[in-house]
């Protein structure tokens, strides 16, 4: 059997990683960051993010919406979320992401790595990128926050 593509992807936060950490779990914030795009319309953000908890997440990019799925494994507060994650083209093809907060100079640097399946290797460039702009938008948000 073929091993999954890691994909790692980075950010560094001025804020300690609690802070980080409860933007990322918080329900009411999820639209903002999460499989956000800037031409993208968020339509819907069922987020419960507690071990065995899930998510779904639909946002409508040029009129046609775009799903996205997870279901939580771990969540261990304020160190790391593990989610299994699957799109509407794969329904059955779940990959796992790990998310690692990480004390560093009184702030935190977000470590996410997606095991993305074999199958999607053609895909690791863009995933790559889709993680930087997601971990970018929870950047800014938590950047915006009182």
């Amino acid at each position: 059997m073929t091993a999954p593509v890691e994909i790692r992807v980075e950010k560094t936060f001025r804020h300690p990683p609690e802070r980080v950490f409860d933007a990322f779990v918080d329900p009411a914030r999820v639209g903002q960051w999460l499989f956000h795009t800037p031409e993208g319309v968020m339509e819907r953000t069922d987020y419960d993010p507690v071990p065995g908890g899930g998510f779904h997440i639909v946002e409508r990019r040029d009129g046609t919406p775009a799903h996205h799925w997870g279901r939580f494994i771990a969540v261990d507060r304020p160190r790391r979320v593990v989610f299994d994650f699957w799109v509407e083209e794969a329904p059955t093809e779940k990959t796992r992401v790990t998310v690692d907060f990480l004390p560093r100079d009184g702030g935190c640097e977000v470590v996410l790595t997606h095991d993305l399946a074999p199958a999607w290797a053609a895909w690791a460039e863009r995933t790559t990128a889709g993680w930087t702009m997601i971990l970018d938008n929870l950047h800014r948000m938590t950047e915006a926050a009182p």
